[in-house]
């Protein structure tokens, strides 16, 4: 049984609405042609893209509604499953309409329903906003699961919060990012089912009172969570996936006589203050207003979904007591971290249990994904706020805590150096405030915990939780991650789609694993040939796009070097900008020499409070005027940005790309999924031996082995272990700086204002800590990306063997979807509670 199968197999057959739906008499095709013309027919707007991308949306939304109806249905009559409830603060979903139209089957009809004088179905689709409800790759790896959760019939809800404006939409202005609204929602989102009748109160603040022996919290300020469903079809289903998200709205109206006071503002301040919990996904936190802000979110979300799980359990079976059996509660990082909290708040509080069933329920619903190795990545919370907003959950993390520190005390007698480093609670040594480790408390609560990719698992037991491991070894497990090859491959690339089904058949779009049969035919040099022919039309929709945004021209032919993920320093995107320095002194000191043409692009957003991923932005930008205005590099060197990165921005790029940029500091990334997606479009890696860099070259050396024995990813850098021997040791990276006259040419550039206009202090605040500490280790990788490179020049100077690779990588990537991924979860996280 493959992966794939064995993950259908995993949600009953009674879950699954298709043969009911089958039964219905009605034609869908003409009942879609009737709402559309119907949604059409009540639109000012004639036949514009937006009125025909609204109309199209009712339709399928309608069609979609039903099936999602029936899901609910069949869900509520399952037997001994589990309902898993997956938490999470980002869904980055992108565009809706395509991905639906591709579930139903609907294309021709679309295309037969759109009136004379209609845009085409193209043009329509490119008029949908992506929508802004997450931001990086945990966001989108959300996504993908909601997409496998209804293909393969698990019954599920996705938890998030709906976001107004998004993080921020990312405008480049004198090339430095600025922040603005996203305004996504502007003209409404036709995706969303508003689901008026349910409504929960979330509370903030006041005080704990003793009512006859039972602790009860008295709110001081209070908001009401209103539930908007959005709908996630399946693929080879008619099940439908619910994102359910939440908006904050105030619990009372306004204050009417200070309205007629005619003072308005303070009439309806709380309002403002309701509405403000979602306006922008992870507000600053630099100031304390943002902190407060950030911490009342995650609580927004945590209390709302637990309520709601709590009161569909008793809808359907009557008791609390069964709900840690049937139920999983699944945090995705830490940001819902206070679930445990707030589900032993209501089991005790709410619902009058004693403390052990409601540990007992607790621990057998609670999951956790962790995603982070750095430290100080893992979110705490000062217990001064956390008692301000909070006052009765801290008292039950304190008394979690207290119950858990006797556990480790009476195993590890005398260890109180290990009681402190696992303690719930950070007391603040050296001074320091006393703060509320999230992490922990997950981790207590939870039956599993799980990395995403077998490095980062193998480095969690080892370093950051390696005291957790000591007492629970079989609590941690590792679950590599996936994407959804209905989005990124299917959707995004329909030319290789189309040659793959040619060549191997269709059966790799149910089952990815059925791509590893590519690996045999990778070196025949007729499909190469095609394979590069559906190349160039991609990277020539791309060369478009950018021309027809940035009115830059690049050359189609030219290798699409791509880097395309959050701006962040451990994802080293500073590194590629010194090796583009370098290639482009280079290419000045020799313009005559033979020189492989590459087009190296960037995209991704930096936080907003982050300087010197801003200032990495800035430099990009400056390098890229340089180099594209220089006659004497001309198309050998091109530097692009492309601004406001979303998921339908990296369904133009992602295809395109020849080469994909995945250059992590050993050790730091978890996994990676952007890496995945652009094995699965064709394009070769160059990477650190990092996150699931590692797994995806093991699978694809096992499917489609070299002759010469190396592998069919380009591999530079430090390892993990020497990383840590490195820095053991005592770095210096003015070392390598001064043994390599390379490196050394491109810091004096960046620092001498080659690239600045002049000005040699604007990127001192990057440069300066790369000589004295450098901690994610450019200067010591610097040599071997640099060489690495070279030889992904050699490579695409062959296109037949380019191919070859190429295809290799494909053939080595029927592993990563998250059909395996979500298969695996429910066989080892939650398909029963496990034992304590």
């Amino acid at each position: 049984m493959t992966k794939t199968s064995t993950a259908r197999a995993a949600a009953p057959a009674s879950s699954r609405p298709a043969a009911a739906a089958k039964s219905r008499s009605h034609d869908a095709a003409a009942d879609f042609r009737q709402l559309a013309a119907r949604a059409l027919a009540q639109r000012s707007d004639g036949h514009s893209a937006e009125a025909c991308l609204n109309a199209v949306a009712i339709a399928s939304r309608t069609l979609l509604a039903d099936r999602w109806a029936l899901t609910q249905q069949a869900d509520a009559r399952r037997k001994g499953v589990r309902r898993v409830h997956y938490l999470s603060m980002e869904f980055l979903m992108g565009r809706a309409l395509g991905n639906a139209l591709a579930a139903i089957g609907m294309h021709e009809q679309v295309e037969a329903a759109l009136p004379e004088g209609a845009p085409a179905l193209g043009e329509v689709l490119e008029h949908e906003p992506d929508a802004a409800l997450g931001n990086g790759g945990l966001g989108r790896l959300a996504a993908c699961f909601l997409d496998s959760f209804a293909s393969l019939g698990l019954p599920s809800f996705g938890y998030g919060l709906r976001y107004k404006h998004g993080m921020f939409a990312q405008h480049i202005q004198d090339g430095r990012q600025v922040e603005q609204p996203d305004e996504w929602l502007r003209h409404g989102s036709a995706w969303e089912l508003p689901r008026h009748e349910l409504r929960y109160p979330v509370g903030f603040g006041g005080t704990v009172v003793n009512e006859g022996g039972q602790r009860r919290w008295v709110p001081a300020q209070a908001v009401v969570a209103q539930a908007v469903d959005f709908i996630v079809p399946g693929h080879g289903t008619e099940r439908v996936s619910t994102l359910r998200q939440w908006q904050a709205e105030a619990a009372r109206p306004i204050d009417f006589p200070t309205f007629c006071r005619g003072e308005f503002a303070s009439a309806g301040a709380h309002l403002q203050e309701a509405e403000a919990l979602n306006w922008v996904l992870y507000p600053d936190d630099s100031t304390p207003a943002g902190r407060e802000l950030r911490l009342k979110q995650e609580f927004l979300l945590v209390s709302a979904s637990l309520q709601d799980t709590l009161a569909r359990h008793l809808r359907e079976f009557g008791d609390v007591h069964s709900y840690g059996r049937l139920n999983a509660v699944h945090l995705n990082d830490t940001h819902p971290a206070m679930a445990p909290a707030e589900l032993m708040r209501l089991l005790l509080d709410e619902h009058g249990l004693g403390w052990d069933e409601a540990w007992k329920i607790t621990s057998q619903a609670v999951s956790y994904t962790n995603h982070t190795l750095m430290p100080e990545a893992l979110e705490t919370w000062p217990v001064s706020l956390f008692e301000a907003l909070l006052p009765r959950h801290l008292e039950i993390v304190y008394e979690i805590n207290r119950r858990f520190l006797d556990e480790v005390r009476a195993r590890f007698p005398g260890d109180d150096a290990m009681a402190a480093r696992v303690s719930l609670i950070d007391e603040g040594a050296h001074g320091g405030e006393r703060r509320v480790r999230m992490a922990a408390l997950a981790i207590v609560a939870s039956h599993k915990v799980n990395g995403v990719s077998a490095l980062h698992s193998r480095l969690m037991v080892e370093t950051i939780f390696a005291d957790y491991a000591k007492l629970w070894p079989q609590r941690f497990i590792n679950v590599t991650n996936g994407v959804t090859p209905r989005r990124w491959l299917e959707q995004a690339n329909p030319g290789l789609s189309a040659l793959l089904d040619k060549t191997i058949g269709d059966g790799w779009r149910a089952d990815l694993s059925q791509l590893s049969e590519l690996g045999a035919k990778a070196g025949q040099k007729r499909l190469g040939q095609e394979f590069m022919k559906v190349k160039l039309a991609n990277k020539q929709r791309l060369a478009d796009h950018i021309r027809r945004e940035l009115g830059i021209n690049v050359d189609p032919h030219s290798l699409f070097d791509v880097q395309i993920k959050r701006i962040h320093e451990y994802k080293r995107q500073l590194l590629n900008v010194l090796h583009v320095v370098a290639r482009y002194q280079a290419i000045i000191a020799n313009p005559s020499a033979h020189w492989t043409p590459r087009t190296v692009i960037f995209a991704g957003k930096a936080a907003s409070a982050y300087r010197a991923a801003k200032l990495v932005i800035q430099l990009i930008h400056d390098v890229a005027r340089v180099v594209n205005s220089d006659p004497r590099v001309g198309d050998k060197l091109k530097v692009v940005f492309l601004p406001n990165y979303s998921v339908s921005l990296a369904q133009i790029i992602l295809p395109a790309a020849d080469l994909s940029e995945q250059i992590s500091t050993a050790g730091t990334e978890a996994s990676g999924t952007g890496n995945m997606k652009f094995a699965l479009n064709g394009a070769c890696t160059i990477g650190t031996w990092d996150g699931a860099n590692i797994e995806m070259a093991e699978g694809m050396d096992a499917v489609s082995p070299r002759k010469d024995g190396a592998s069919n990813m380009f591999v530079f850098g430090l390892l993990t272990e020497e990383v840590a021997r490195i820095k053991a040791l005592g770095y210096d990276p003015r070392l390598y700086v001064e043994e390599n006259r390379q490196l050394k040419a491109v810091l004096d550039a960046i620092t001498g204002g080659v690239f600045s206009w002049g000005d040699p202090d604007r990127y001192r605040a990057l440069v300066q800590p790369l000589l004295q500490h450098d901690p994610y280790l450019l200067m010591a990788d610097f040599a071997a990306y640099v060489e690495c490179q070279k030889t992904v020049d050699a490579l695409y100077d062959e296109p037949t063997a380019w191919a070859e690779r190429a295809l290799r990588n494909i053939a080595g990537m029927g592993f990563f979807s998250t059909d395996r991924t979500i298969g695996e979860y429910v066989q080892q996280v939650w398909a029963a509670p496990a034992k304590r």
